[in-house]
């Protein structure tokens, strides 16, 4: 990310250190991930410690500090998605990306997660893409969904 842009999401902010959050957040969403040279920026402008942004950084799941993929895929393994079949689709999504969860791929295209519960459990088994569901999902559905996110 281009330090020109990190600092025109802080002026954006008026340079605030109450705002931190909500630039990590700009940059996150741009960028996928908070590079170090980023957050060095951002702790120069705004006057925050660097280790004070990177204990935010690690607190909320919401960021990254290693590179992510342009799509994520959460896969539901709550009771409900569990019984349903879930564990199956984990393989097969493992097996089509050659990742597992909390993983990236190497072109930065996708990146797996698990998690414990989506909130739409009568769907279940659930695989979330870029925030698209994807219910009632069969292991062998799994490569015809994942083509869209090409």
């Amino acid at each position: 990310m281009e330090i020109d842009r990190v600092d025109q999401i802080i002026e954006k902010h008026q340079g605030e250190a109450s705002s931190l959050i909500q630039v990590l957040l700009e940059i996150q969403s741009e960028n996928h991930w908070l590079p170090k040279r980023a957050l060095e920026r951002v702790s120069e402008k705004l006057q925050v410690p660097l280790t004070r942004i990177q204990h935010i950084a690690t607190f909320y799941k919401a960021f990254s500090l290693v590179p992510k993929g342009r799509h994520k895929i959460h896969l539901c393994m709550g009771t409900a998605c569990h019984v349903r079949g879930a564990m199956r689709v984990l393989d097969t999504v493992q097996d089509l990306t050659g990742i597992k969860p909390g993983e990236t791929d190497l072109d930065l295209k996708f990146s797996l997660e698990t998690v414990n519960c989506l909130g739409c459990c009568a769907l279940g088994p659930v695989m979330e893409i870029d925030g698209k569901t994807h219910g009632k999902i069969a292991p062998g559905e799994t490569a015809d969904v994942l083509k869209n996110y090409g």
